[in-house]
This record gives C-alpha cells, sequence and structure tokens, in this order.
C-alpha cells in the first residue's frame, strides 16, 4: 500500500472516500439519459459523476482521493449470517447469475467506462475481493493520519463518524448537487448517537434498503432511547439478562424474540476496517495518467464538457499540506 493514505513526508493530507458505486446510481439517475456518447450510448452516468468528482475536488480540496469499488456488492459471509441481506436487489429475469444485482440496463455498460476513465487519469480505484466499497472506506478511514471526507449515499457509513480523528461524511440530500456535512453534532441532533452508535441504531432499526429486518416492534426513536439508555448493544444485552433493569415488558418480548437476530447482525452491518489492500497511489493527480488512453476514451464515449471541467480542476490544484477542516 502506498504511503500516502496519512503522511507523506511529514505534511498532513487531506483524504477524501468516495463510495463509487453510490455516486454513480446518483448520477445515472440525476442527470438525463438524453447526455449520449457519439453512437447514442447513454453516457448519463459517467458525466454526472465526473461532475461530481469536479466538484468535490473544487470545493473540498483534498490532497488525496479513492474511489472505493464494490468488488462483491452481497459478501457470501454476509448473506450466510443474514439470508435477508440485499435479497430484494438480486436480479433473477435476463438469465443473470443468482447473486446479480438488479442495474438499469442503460446503467450497467457505464461501469466500466467510469472504471476506465479513472484509471486514464489516475483517479485510484481499491476493490477487496469478498467485500463492499464500505469496507475498504472503513479500513482508509481508519488507518488515515489526517482528516477524512467520506462522500456516500449510503447512511450505513455514519458508523464511520468520529470527530477526533476527523472523519466526516459527506451526504447527498438531494441528487447530487447539495451536500449535507454530517459530523458527530449533526449526527446526535439528527438520530441521538454517536459513529459507533449508528452501527447499532441501524441493526436495531432495521434498513429496508439492505434486507436487514431489525427488531419488530422496535424503531428508530426506541432504538435510540434504548442505545441513549444502556449505552450500546452489549449494554443492552445485559439489560436483557438483568430482570431488574428498566426495560417494558413489550421491549423485554421484543428483544428477546430477536436474540438470534441480534447476534450475527453486528458482523453483517459494522464495516470492515483492517483489511489488506492492494498497491494503489491515492495522491490526486494534477495531469492525467495515460493521456493517450483518455483521449481515446473521450473520443469514443463523448466526455465533452464533463471531463474537460475535471481535468481543469485537477490542473488547478495548488501543491499545498492540507488544512483543518471547517
Amino acid at each position: 500500500m502506498s504511503e500516502a493514505c496519512g503522511m507523506i513526508r511529514g505534511v498532513t493530507r487531506r483524504l477524501m472516500l468516495l463510495d463509487t458505486a453510490s455516486l454513480y446510481f446518483r448520477a445515472y439517475f440525476g442527470v438525463p439519459e438524453s447526455v449520449r456518447a457519439p453512437d447514442g450510448t447513454p453516457v448519463n452516468a459517467v458525466r454526472g459523476l465526473l461532475d461530481f468528482i469536479a466538484r468535490l475536488v473544487a470545493d473540498h480540496r483534498p490532497d488525496d482521493l479513492v474511489a472505493c469499488m464494490d468488488a462483491d456488492w452481497r459478501p457470501a459471509w454476509r448473506v450466510a449470517l443474514i439470508p435477508t441481506y440485499k435479497a430484494h436487489r438480486v436480479a433473477e429475469a435476463h438469465g443473470e447469475g443468482p447473486d446479480a444485482e438488479t442495474v438499469p440496463d442503460t446503467l450497467s455498460p457505464q461501469v466500466p467506462v467510469i472504471e476506465a476513465v479513472l484509471d486514464a487519469l489516475g483517479i485510484a480505484r481499491v476493490g477487496v475481493p469478498e467485500h463492499e466499497a464500505d469496507d475498504v472506506i472503513g479500513t482508509l478511514a481508519v488507518a488515515a493520519a489526517g482528516p477524512v471526507d467520506i462522500v456516500t449515499g449510503d447512511r450505513d457509513l455514519f458508523q464511520l463518524i468520529d470527530d477526533r480523528r476527523g472523519v466526516r461524511v459527506l451526504y447527498p440530500v438531494k441528487g447530487m448537487a447539495t451536500l449535507t456535512a454530517f459530523d458527530e453534532t449533526a449526527l446526535r441532533d439528527r438520530y441521538g448517537v454517536d459513529g459507533p452508535g449508528y452501527a447499532d441504531l441501524a441493526l436495531l432499526r432495521g434498513d429496508p434498503s439492505d434486507g436487514l429486518p431489525g427488531v419488530p416492534g422496535i424503531g428508530e426513536k426506541t432504538a435510540a432511547r434504548l442505545l441513549a439508555q444502556f449505552g450500546d448493544l452489549a449494554g443492552i444485552a445485559a439489560a436483557l439478562d438483568d430482570p431488574a433493569a428498566p426495560l417494558t415488558p413489550a421491549q423485554r418480548k421484543r428483544l428477546t424474540a430477536a436474540a438470534a437476530y441480534l447476534e450475527v447482525a453486528p458482523r453483517v452491518v459494522r464495516v470492515a476496517t483492517g483489511l489488506p489492500l492492494p498497491a494503489y497511489d491515492p495522491a490526486l493527480p494534477t495531469t492525467p495518467r495515460d493521456p493517450a488512453a483518455l483521449d481515446t476514451l473521450n473520443a469514443r464515449w463523448g466526455l465533452g464538457g464533463s471531463l474537460t471541467r475535471l481535468l481543469s480542476t485537477l490542473e488547478r490544484r495548488p501543491d499545498r499540506p492540507a488544512v483543518n477542516q471547517g
């Protein structure tokens, strides 16, 4: 792994981590499908993502940037623990494999283009077999020595927020034009928990978008109250074992009935933070790594102003140490 993840030559660097699939899905739905290559193929996700990266770099000025990838969007080890995990996203039609993700027909062909363009630009892409982008993000965020901005539309990554270490989440709230920065204060104001507490909140409440059933009858507000009262999931489990603990009969009954789920859910919901990563260079380039390949991609796919804007933004970046987050 490159040492550029946090400290290079004694300089603290600002790291930005992209939940790439989350962002290109948003780009796909946020940019009209009428944005097409010269041969008529839609490239709305490609161009939308390039424009989004340009805005992120211009607005937040990272020194290092990693496009984190889903090498396995539905890892078998997570499914073995909770069989419903992302089950509703599995495509069973069109002759696809049993674990193929349901992706719009005109988005799938754009993903290899996105990957090729990022590679030609020299923007690092990192994925790990049998793991999701969330796990790569968790590993990089925990290892970073400097401030970290995680850009994602997936609330699961709120669990990584840590003011002490300068880790926050930039969350798109409307398409890709508006981002809300979540630090510990914003997280507590919205959900009543800190970063690690968000994982416990999510597994108690459940998350239909990930196929997590949660504890029936325990909604978000009740989950937040239980965590405020008992500290964390372990504290709630200890309260269940204590007849004198201040749980209502209904809460005790619901949590007891969900004991098997609560035993395995933390391993599914909590992102990995210690993965071995392949070699990569996170330093954000000022010029393309492979100009000839980029020219070919631009001509083939008609990336136009989106590519031009990103290249101009990268070229204008000053060579400077990262500053504290505001």
